[in-house]
């Protein structure tokens, strides 16, 4: 499993979160989702997870936080009454880590990992243990 960075570090450090989001981004690609309807439900789907995890109620319909349909179905699904659509992967997982890092190390270290066949439980933590953001000089 390739984890290094060449050089190239992150913005901020590497989340569990981050790898669930792009591991299933991933995933749906390979299931023949658009590129925005893959990211869409890979934040999405790691929200509801988040959620699940520290006892929020979040539903993972779609619907919103007053438990009301969010309204006709659109290819995006909602946490609460916020769509998780491809521009919120970008701005929570791409922009937060560096699109450099994403592109050149994260991304394809996610997918080097599926191709050899390793679940994500298998990969969470150690393919993101090196990679630490750079030390700001203050």
């Amino acid at each position: 499993m390739v984890s290094t960075s060449n050089g190239v570090l992150p913005n901020r450090p590497i989340r569990r979160f981050y790898v669930f989001a792009e591991y299933t981004r991933q995933e749906r690609l390979a299931k023949g989702d658009a590129e925005d309807e893959a990211k869409g439900y890979g934040i999405w789907l790691a929200k509801v997870v988040a959620s699940r995890r520290y006892g929020s109620t979040s539903d993972s319909r779609d619907h919103r936080a007053d438990g009301h349909p969010a309204g006709p179905p659109t290819k995006f699904r909602s946490v609460g009454d916020e769509l998780q659509t491809d521009e919120v992967f970008d701005h929570d997982i791409v922009q937060r880590m560096g699109a450099r890092f994403y592109q050149e190390v994260f991304s394809p270290a996610i997918a080097e990992a599926r191709a050899s066949g390793d679940a994500y439980e298998e990969i969470r933590d150690a393919i993101r243990k090196d990679w630490k953001p750079a030390k700001s000089s203050r």
